[in-house]
């Protein structure tokens, strides 16, 4: 019977022990018994130099999930892998139950489709301006545009509401409400 098991690798090398670990079953012909590797991810869109991109995100930097039939012939061909360092579990690896892996899958299988917003700022919002003249002043979120990377914060300045505008995402920081008083 196949189950799924969480692997753990070498955080940032996912991918690439994935591509090792194909080679390895390909090579020892244990295709039957090690059916579906996957490195969670996420497609998340941000704004770099003024330009949108969707890049992909590890939603588990470190690990990678594996369906397989446990035998000494696939433990061995897993951990004798480049950059594995263990099956989630300890000594003896641990399947998932039934019900993590659906709850797992779905979850993946709703990030496949999507895209992240990599900032989750939105109007009404409290942010602290980190960068620029307003160094240090906290304001309210007015107006975001996701495609151009900027927003607009309503700051008091001696009192006076003055709008700040242009703001890229990595200026601001959003505060927690209780931070506010």
């Amino acid at each position: 019977m196949h189950n799924w098991y969480v692997l753990q690798v070498m955080s940032g090398h996912e991918k690439k022990i994935k591509k090792a670990l194909l080679e390895n079953i390909r090579r020892q012909h244990l295709e039957e018994l090690i059916s579906e590797i996957i490195v969670p991810i996420e497609n998340v869109q941000e704004v770099k130099k003024g330009e949108q991109k969707i890049v992909e995100k590890r939603l588990w930097p470190g690990y990678i999930l594996l369906r397989m039939k446990l035998t000494d012939e696939t433990w061995q061909c897993i951990k004798d892998t480049n950059g594995v360092i263990a099956f989630l579990g300890g000594g003896q690896p641990t399947p998932l139950t039934q019900k993590e892996v659906d709850e797992i899958l779905v979850e993946l299988e709703a990030k496949k489709t999507g895209v992240v917003q990599k900032h989750k700022v939105d109007v009404g919002d409290v942010v602290k301006i980190n960068e620029g003249v307003f160094i240090n002043f906290m304001g309210t979120v007015t107006e975001v545009n996701y495609e151009k990377g900027k927003l607009s914060v309503l700051v008091s300045i001696f009192g006076r509401d003055t709008r700040v505008d242009d703001l890229e995402f990595w200026q601001i920081e959003e505060v927690s409400p209780e931070d506010v008083n």
